[in-house]
């Protein structure tokens, strides 16, 4: 047989062959270089260029501009370790207690609030420093917080995460059990790259700085989960959190934010 033959436009299998490959090349190009970069807000995506020198691993100041790309959102600055806030004086919880009135109308005279804001009874105390300084420093927003921490000294957000850190957390309702949790907080999704909450979240053990979540209102967990997906929450150590949300569905959202929630509040 020719070569001449086969190898020709003329043939139709020849023909077919080449112009889908040349479809799935322009297809893939679109979607890794256009379509992905406008859905990643990160920095290193902003712009196609920017978007291969990225995926390329090049230097940033190959980036558009011949400029180093600056993230456009504040990141957390604590260095959370085990350590931090382990040992606290009976002073600083007695200070806490007085600094804690102006938080009462939000988290409850105990830190169990009667709203849709967090609570704080027996929260771990690196996670209440960490949250405070990040408000006080714009790495996380909110209309009310972000005031009251902004005039407050590290001394002041130490002594209110001893306080709230000590008082007791209300009685469970229902001892955590893997067989009442649903799926994504269970067991997560690998192929999603979603861990289960408790490798963060554990009832036994946390990774450091990560919140107990038992009770939480379903509201203010849902809103969280929201806002790490959108890129409106940045202040998660490493990015954790947005990657994971990001890559939740709705009802699974719904359903973890349920979880929580159902664990302490019928008890209280």
């Amino acid at each position: 047989m020719s070569d001449e033959r086969l190898f020709t436009f003329r043939n139709r299998w020849f023909a077919v062959s080449v112009l889908g490959t040349i479809a799935i090349a322009v297809v893939s190009a679109l979607i890794g270089f256009v379509w992905l970069p406008s859905a990643h807000r990160d920095a290193p995506f902003t712009g196609i260029w920017n978007a291969i020198c990225s995926a390329a691993g090049v230097p940033r100041d190959w980036y558009a501009g011949g400029t180093t790309v600056e993230p456009k959102v504040k990141l957390t600055s604590v260095e959370i370790t085990p350590q931090l806030l382990v040992d606290v004086s009976a002073n600083s919880i007695g200070r806490g207690a007085t600094l804690a009135l102006r938080c009462t109308m939000c988290h409850g005279e105990r830190g169990m609030s009667d709203a849709n804001s967090p609570n704080l009874a027996g929260q771990y105390a690196s996670v209440i420093y960490k949250q405070l300084i990040d408000f006080q420093k714009g790495a996380r927003t909110n209309a009310v917080m972000s005031p009251m921490a902004m005039n407050l000294s590290d001394q002041d957000m130490r002594d209110l995460a001893a306080y709230y850190s000590n008082l007791p957390r209300p009685p469970a309702q229902r001892k955590v059990s893997d067989a009442l949790a649903p799926p994504i907080v269970a067991h997560g999704s690998p192929m999603r790259n979603i861990a289960p909450c408790a490798v963060c979240h554990g009832g036994i053990d946390s990774k450091a700085g990560s919140p107990w979540l038992d009770g939480l209102p379903a509201a203010y967990t849902k809103s969280q989960l929201i806002a790490f997906a959108r890129g409106a929450r940045t202040n998660d150590i490493d990015g954790v959190m947005r990657n994971v949300a990001r890559n939740m569905t709705p009802e699974e959202i719904d359903a973890a934010a349920m979880y929580y929630a159902r664990e302490l509040n019928a008890g209280r």
